[in-house]
């Protein structure tokens, strides 16, 4: 059974358990797979703004986390310019928080502790139902396509050639909430090739996209799934030489990370963070330099119903369950 037949066929698992709060709305609502602290009234699959605005949150300092895909120390001055203009359009003090972990990430948020953020696409489902995220952008190049492919990858003279070379040999995944890091290979893997991990391979988990795609530059892994713009970034920061790794399986295309709101931010202070995306001038700035090297160029509006329906279907088809704990 190919992906595309497990993904359309697979019955619908996600489950999404309450958080243990005692501020928990008592009223039932529409909320799908949202937490029962959310509503969806409008179908858009995220979390409503709290019609009580006693529950707006309008904090002095905003604070803007990346994705924990590579060096934060990297993404913190690669952000620099797109957080001077956040203060200069909302009027408030921008801090970059640089996040270790995915799960860290996505506990900020849920905490109230992150206001603004860029979840990397595994991760935004997890965020949307149990943190209150509501994305609304991501980057893009400048005719309007966007995204990337989950690529498998090795090293010249491994001896794996094809992806069922990699029977009873070992795999790098980065984290389990990562879609091309881990939840798109397993499905591709089961469905296509009917390889499993623990039973044809052995899984190892490297934390990080930079460090699997290091590890098997440096031949520490025999072979491991990465986002190939991660790839790309490091090849154009002379990080790795392009010849250092071989890619023996290039996936569909996947919308890149997802950028939005926490969903009780104020409702005036959530439009001027969007229009701060929305009109910031690329040309010449930090942002340009670091994301030209994967040919982004722009922010471009998006629903996550629509965007992200293939990453909810992988997630299906992986049994995945969108727990908030």
């Amino acid at each position: 059974m190919k992906l595309r037949d497990l993904l359309f066929g697979c019955a619908s698992v996600l489950a999404c358990l309450s958080f243990n709060t005692a501020n928990v709305a008592a009223d039932e609502c529409p909320r799908g797979d949202l937490d029962s602290r959310f509503c969806d009234v409008d179908g858009d699959l995220i979390a409503d703004v709290p019609t009580d605005s006693s529950k707006w949150l309008d904090p002095d300092t905003l604070i803007f986390a990346y994705t924990p895909v590579e060096d934060p120390a990297v993404y913190k001055e690669a952000w620099s310019d797109f957080t001077d203009y956040l203060e200069e359009k909302t009027g408030k003090d921008v801090i970059f928080f640089p996040v270790q972990s995915n799960a860290a990430q996505i506990e900020a948020m849920r905490s109230g502790r992150l206001h603004i953020s860029g979840f990397n696409t595994g991760s935004n489902p997890l965020a949307v139902n149990c943190a209150g995220f509501r994305p609304f952008t991501i980057m893009a190049r400048e005719d309007g396509s966007f995204g990337y492919e989950m690529e498998i990858i090795t090293y010249p003279g491994s001896g794996v050639e094809k992806v069922e070379d990699l029977k009873g040999k070992s795999l790098a995944f980065t984290s389990p909430t990562s879609n091309s890091g881990f939840k798109a290979p397993s499905a591709i893997l089961k469905a296509d090739f009917d390889m499993i991990k623990d039973r044809d391979f052995e899984a190892t988990f490297s934390g990080k996209h930079d460090n699997s795609i290091l590890g098997v530059a440096n031949k520490d892994y025999v072979a491991a799934s990465i986002a190939n713009s991660v790839k790309f970034r490091m090849i154009s920061r002379d990080v790795i030489k392009e010849d250092q790794v071989v890619t023996i399986f290039k996936s569909q295309t996947f919308p890149t990370t997802g950028f939005g709101v926490a969903y009780n931010l104020k409702p005036e202070l959530q439009d001027q963070i969007k229009d701060a995306f929305f009109s910031f001038e690329w040309a010449g700035t930090s942002l340009e330099k670091e994301f030209s090297k994967s040919k982004e160029s722009k922010f471009l509006p998006m629903t996550y119903k629509e965007f992200w329906n293939v990453i909810r279907k992988i997630d299906t088809a992986n049994g995945v369950s969108y727990a908030c704990k």
